[in-house]
């Protein structure tokens, strides 16, 4: 397997990922930046719960781009030279597909670690009211992490089998789309959506009064059901996408 891994990181250099995902996290910086510029002192006594609230629906857009970006980069050389089959003369299609989805989830794990420093960084920087919840941003990052190499391995596995990346990375915008605009269904059907998940598990809700326009977050219970069904989903997705790749590939 390290010797799989070792050529998917030598066949990346050059190819610019790690920027793709450096100016997403720019995008997510410069809006968060925005969004807090105006708060008050009030509103950065909740400063933790406002990015808690806002950085997993930022999240329906930004991290599906990622994942369809760096699944595309990492399969397009195969299907540009053709080497797939050459690949498998001396590794076994399972392990391609290992490599493949275990070297682009250091990238997904950088886009999430890149969220998690901007939380943190902007709170010090702007005394953000109360302790630092850091449970609470250990968990932000297990979900957001979760939710995005589920996300990951569909991309993949449409990457590896479809010859024109552009149909994994219009898969990949529609999805985040979908994703968002889902936070607006009722929980049973957001559940099927894999893409909304990173609504699904939210740990901060919001209220919002009409009359006053005064927005009040507060914490909500971890939806446990939803975290079991996507791992599921991940294990399902993982599975299929293998079996699809190894066949096509025999």
């Amino acid at each position: 397997m390290s010797a799989a891994i070792g050529m998917e990181v030598l066949k990346t250099k050059g190819r610019k990922i790690w920027l793709v995902v450096a100016v997403m996290m720019a995008v997510q910086l410069l809006w968060a930046g925005w969004a807090i510029s105006n708060k008050d002192a009030n509103d950065l006594a909740q400063g933790w719960l406002f990015f808690l609230y806002q950085f997993p629906m930022l999240n329906c857009i930004i991290m599906p781009v990622i994942a369809a970006v760096v699944a595309s980069r990492l399969s397009d050389v195969e299907h540009k030279g053709q080497t797939f089959k050459l690949l498998e003369t001396i590794i076994p299609a399972q392990r391609i597909f290992a490599a493949k989805f275990i070297w682009g989830s250091i990238y997904m794990l950088g886009a999430a670690l890149g969220q998690l420093a901007i939380m943190i960084g902007m709170g010090f920087v702007l005394h953000f009211g109360g302790p630092v919840p850091w449970s609470a941003l250990a968990g932000y990052l297990f979900f957001t992490l979760v939710v995005s190499l589920t996300i990951y391995i569909f991309q993949q596995g449409v990457s590896m089998l479809v010859a024109n990346q552009m149909v994994p990375m219009t898969l990949g915008l529609v999805g985040g789309f979908i994703g968002l605009f889902s936070m607006f269904f009722p929980q049973g059907l957001q559940k099927l959506i894999l893409w909304s998940y990173y609504g699904v598990l939210m740990q901060v809700g919001m209220n919002w009064d009409e009359a006053t326009r005064a927005t009040d977050f507060y914490w909500t219970a971890i939806d446990w059901s939803g975290l079991g069904l996507i791992l599921v989903f991940f294990v399902l997705i993982y599975g299929i996408g293998r079996i699809l790749f190894v066949r096509k590939e025999v």
